[in-house]
């Protein structure tokens, strides 16, 4: 490379950083239309993008192949919190899930992986909503004898 051609490690052309990122540069320059990536240091064929471009394009990937909106990104880029990213459900996939019947007529299905829950939450959102069921039941009951009286 020669002097007019030479740039640092942290610092690339637009065409470098999309080969980095594997986007195509129409790609890129609507990110940062929108704001999703920072603007570069310098304009036009003189703008350089740094290792905080590439690690910004880089998360807007991930989170797209994750399906998330580019509306969400933009909040997950503002600093709320992450989505669970839900897994696409294959031709011939197997998920176990739990069904919790509670009385005749209610019944919950529970898919534990989906919803994030570990097996420790499951049981305890068992016993919650049993109890539940049970504190409303008694109610009713409680209310139907003062009603007789």
């Amino acid at each position: 490379m020669n002097k007019t051609t030479s740039i640092t490690a942290t610092e690339y052309a637009l065409a470098d950083l999309c080969v980095l990122a594997d986007m195509p540069i129409r790609t890129v320059r609507y990110y940062v239309q929108i704001g999703l990536v920072s603007k570069p240091e310098g304009e036009t064929r003189a703008a350089k993008y740094g290792s905080r471009h590439l690690e910004q394009i880089l998360l807007i990937k991930k989170w797209t192949n994750a399906g998330v909106s580019l509306e969400r990104i933009r909040e997950l880029l503002q600093g709320e919190s992450a989505p669970v990213p839900l897994r696409v459900r294959a031709p011939g996939s197997i998920e176990v899930c739990s069904h919790l019947t509670v009385v005749d007529g209610i019944e919950i299905v529970i898919e534990p992986n989906r919803a994030g829950l570990s097996p420790e939450q499951v049981r305890q959102f068992v016993r919650q909503v049993m109890q539940a069921y049970t504190d409303i039941s008694q109610t009713n009951e409680a209310d139907a004898r003062s009603n007789k009286k």
